[in-house]
Parts: C-alpha cells; sequence; structure tokens
C-alpha cells in the first residue's frame, strides 16, 4: 500500500499477515513495523527481507516500509534523518487506523536510531514497545571515529567546516546543497567498496556534530516503552561498547523494561543467524498481554 507522511512524502508499505481464527486475534496480536537502514529498502537485505515472512510462521503479522531513507535517500538529498520520524509516524497510524492495538516497531541499523528518535517524539498510544537491531549509539559519534580511523579524504573535521559554508545560513531551509565523497571512509584503501557518499544536508542531520537527534545516546533516556536490543555476536560495524552504553542509559533512567540479547554466529544483521533470532523474537513478543498492550509480569 502507499501512503503520505505529515510532510506528503510518499511512503510505500508491504503488509504481510497469516491467518488468524478471528479479526479480533488479528488485530490484537503484536504486528512488528520494520524500519529498514540506511541506502537500501524493505526488500534489500537481511532483516528487512527475511523477518515478515519468518514472523508470519510464528504468528505474528509485519508491516514494512521504505522511508525517504530508501533507494540511497542519502545521496540524492532526500534521506534527512529528522523528517524520517514523520515516515515511521505516518505508519504507526495507518496500522492504527486499520485496527491494530498492539504495534512493535523494529529499527534494523540506522533504521533503529530513527526508531527511538520516533519514541522520543512521541509515538502512538497503540506502539507498545520498540525492538532495535545493531543500533548504534551515536551516529554522529560513529561517523567520526571511524573516519579518523582510516584517514579518510576529505575528514570528519573539514567536512563538517565545508557544511557549515555550504549550508548557510540555515541547513534546514537552504536549496544550496551538493553531493561529495568520502574516500577511505570504510577502509585503508581508495576503492568504492570503502567510500561513501552524501549530501552535505542529508551528512549534517545523520552525521554532523549538529545532528543532536540522531545522538542516541542522549535522547534515548526518554523512552519509557519497553525495548529489545537484539545485536549480532560479531556485529563488525556497530561494537558491543555501543549498545551497552544504551541499555545502561535506559537502565538509569528507570526503564526497567528494556533488555539486551546478542545473536550468536550474527555481524550487524541478526537474520544471518535466523533459528535464534525468531526465538528470541517469538519470545519477547509473546510477553505482552493482547488485551492491554502491557508486558505480562515474569
Amino acid at each position: 500500500m502507499s501512503f503520505e507522511a505529515e510532510d506528503g512524502f510518499l511512503i510505500n508499505g508491504l503488509l504481510v499477515s497469516g491467518e488468524f481464527e478471528s479479526e479480533k486475534e488479528l488485530y490484537e496480536a503484536p504486528i512488528v513495523l520494520v524500519v529498514h537502514g540506511v541506502l537500501g529498502h524493505f526488500l534489500a537485505r537481511g532483516t528487512p527481507r527475511l523477518l515478515p515472512n519468518a514472523l508470519v510462521d510464528h504468528g505474528f503479522s509485519s508491516f514494512s516500509i521504505n522511508t525517504r531513507m530508501a533507494f540511497t535517500g542519502q545521496i540524492f538529498g532526500g534521506g534527512i534523518f529528522d523528517e524520517s520520524a514523520l515516515d515511521v509516524e505516518a505508519a504507526a497510524n495507518v496500522l492504527a487506523e486499520e485496527g491494530f492495538k498492539n504495534i512493535i516497531v523494529l529499527g534494523w541499523s540506522l533504521g533503529a536510531n530513527i526508531t527511538v528518535y520516533y519514541a522520543v517524539r512521541g509515538a502512538h498510544k497503540n506502539v507498545r514497545g520498540l525492538i532495535l537491531e545493531g543500533c548504534s549509539s551515536s551516529l554522529p559519534a560513529s561517523n567520526k571515529n571511524r573516519l579518523d580511523k582510516w584517514q579518510s579524504i576529505p575528514s570528519y573535521d573539514h567536512i563538517y567546516e565545508i557544511a557549515k559554508k555550504v549550508l548557510r545560513p540555515d541547513p534546514m531551509t537552504t536549496e544550496n546543497d551538493r553531493v561529495f565523497i568520502v574516500y577511505k571512509a570504510w577502509g585503508p584503501n581508495f576503492s568504492p567498496a570503502e567510500a561513501e557518499m552524501y549530501t552535505y544536508r542529508t551528512w549534517w542531520f545523520m552525521r554532523s556534530p549538529e545532528a543532536h537527534n540522531a545522538k542516541t545516546n542522549e535522547i534515548i533516556s526518554k523512552v519509557k516503552l519497553p525495548v529489545l536490543f537484539i545485536h549480532g555476536e560479531h556485529d563488525d560495524v556497530v561494537g558491543h561498547d555501543e549498545v551497552e552504553e544504551l541499555m545502561a542509559i535506559l537502565k538509569k533512567a528507570g526503564n526497567k523494561k528494556s533488555e539486551l540479547v546478542y545473536i550468536p554466529d550474527a555481524k550487524h544483521d541478526c537474520m544471518e543467524n535466523p533459528p535464534v533470532t525468531l526465538e528470541v523474537l517469538n519470545g519477547w513478543l509473546s510477553g505482552f498481554d493482547r488485551s492491554t498492550g502491557k508486558r505480562k509480569a515474569k
């Protein structure tokens, strides 16, 4: 189905549902709203592509959406991090209007950071929890650390200085944007596989020191919903220290309904180990009282 975000952005979504004995059971069973990562879309790879059909086998429906990050939005200028939360908001509204009572938002990779920002802004009352897969503690810090590690060209600090000049007077409203390439962004070589591309606006709101809403470690304490972190044991993109930092922040803020589970034999994509990932998700999703939407007492 297709629908629009608040600002008119057109979103495409894929609703996958199995058979239920009654309409009441369909609408009360948890449904997973899947938010993909950067560059790709909901059929691109890993979790976004594989999870929906797998969830059906366990009695759960899903709704996968293409946010404005889809189809290399960060390269063509449309992938503004802050605005992507509007896409999640619109999708949750659509599900609620259809009658779904218990919505769980699952964000993978950058989609996890978007999901946290969505929840902080104010999630729909039918959203009962979050699943954060491969969630970075801070997209700006992650980018700076990686570019510094590989001595990228241009450097993180140089990109920031140029971005301030290109995007003045106001990065939010300026039409003076342009594409740029970062060489040696993912490794020591100048190969295309180790480069990355942005526009200055997409980088500004996702990766710059000014990208405050992408600094998940600074905002996640405001999340009061139950949170399940799933993280590949061998994640080579987001370190254990990052997800453990987020978990500690939630606990310190009083969110006692947060959990962290490492998925063995998986890297950044937990669906590299479907049996364990599905066992974890099935157990957690089954822990919601379908009549109230609250976590069952253990």
